[in-house]
């Protein structure tokens, strides 16, 4: 059974890999996935596992961007250094509506949201808005091109999006980055920032989930701790390939492509679901 369970997270890692940083939403495409790849654990387990595993994918960020976020890095001069503190502040302060509001309403959006078909819609309702912004914002010219560009009041305003991705479905990097192209971010901005703002938010939701299943009795065992591991090393290690990918993808490219793979995603799904009935 654990054999068949690592494999299974190896799967499940690999989705998230690939779906945290593409705006396809991650959570949404592991609700999915456990509908077809279950794995032998608690509800419980499960539940956490989906949130957890999101360490891994942050990690690769740190990594990949670890001296470009290091304030105290050697090899930068003081205007360097300040400007690090300067994106810090920014991404503390986009974090600030999903502090407020995402943390208290957590329990209510798992125990309504988290399920099969609100994902599906959410897919196609975000896939549409992605097509709509890039056709909209096509030939418009960018205020900020930099993230030394990046005002405080631009970053409170995408921390506003980020509140849509707390259904599932619907994408953190998809929110944020369509709300950063909304009030004028280039493609490339609007992605790093998004990567950026996925550090606390992802090592904040998966510690808060971590307590909550302690906090209902539950336990890791040694099984749980090598499974949930297991997902982590592999979400990382995808999510590596799956960032360069991304930023070498958008100097050429918008975003169009993913909406239209949400769209159909979701039409998929829901007629699975009206099948499965």
């Amino acid at each position: 059974m654990l054999i068949a369970n690592i494999f299974k997270a190896i799967i499940l890692g690999i989705i998230e890999g690939i779906t945290e940083w593409l705006p396809i939403s991650s959570t949404g495409h592991l609700i999915l996935a456990d509908e077809f790849i279950k794995m032998n654990m608690s509800s419980a387990f499960t539940e956490m596992f989906n949130v957890v595993i999101q360490l891994g994918a942050i990690l690769a960020v740190v990594v990949l961007y670890f001296n470009k976020l290091n304030p105290f890095s050697y090899s930068k001069n003081n205007q360097e250094k300040r400007d690090t503190w300067s994106l810090w502040f920014k991404v503390i302060i986009a974090c600030l509506p999903a502090a407020v509001i995402g943390i208290p309403a957590d329990d209510f959006l798992e125990a309504h949201f988290h399920k099969f078909l609100p994902v599906a819609i959410m897919l196609i309702v975000y896939g549409i808005a992605f097509i709509i912004v890039e056709r909209k914002h096509k030939n418009k010219p960018a205020k900020f091109t930099t993230l030394n560009d990046f005002t405080y009041k631009a970053a409170l305003l995408v921390g506003a999006f980020q509140l849509l991705s707390l259904i599932p479905g619907t994408s953190r990097s998809g929110a944020t980055i369509l709300g950063a192209i909304i009030i004028g971010c280039s493609r490339y901005v609007a992605t790093e920032f998004s990567f950026f703002l996925g550090i606390p938010v992802m090592f904040g939701a998966s510690g808060l989930k971590i307590v909550k299943f302690l906090m209902n009795g539950n336990t890791f065992g040694l099984s749980e701790t090598i499974v949930l591991l297991v997902g982590m090393v592999t979400a990382f290690i995808v999510s590596i390939v799956a960032i360069k990918f991304l930023l070498d993808y958008i100097k050429r490219n918008d975003f169009t492509v993913f909406g239209w793979y949400r769209i159909i995603l979701g039409i998929i799904l829901i007629a699975y679901w009206l099948i499965a009935m």
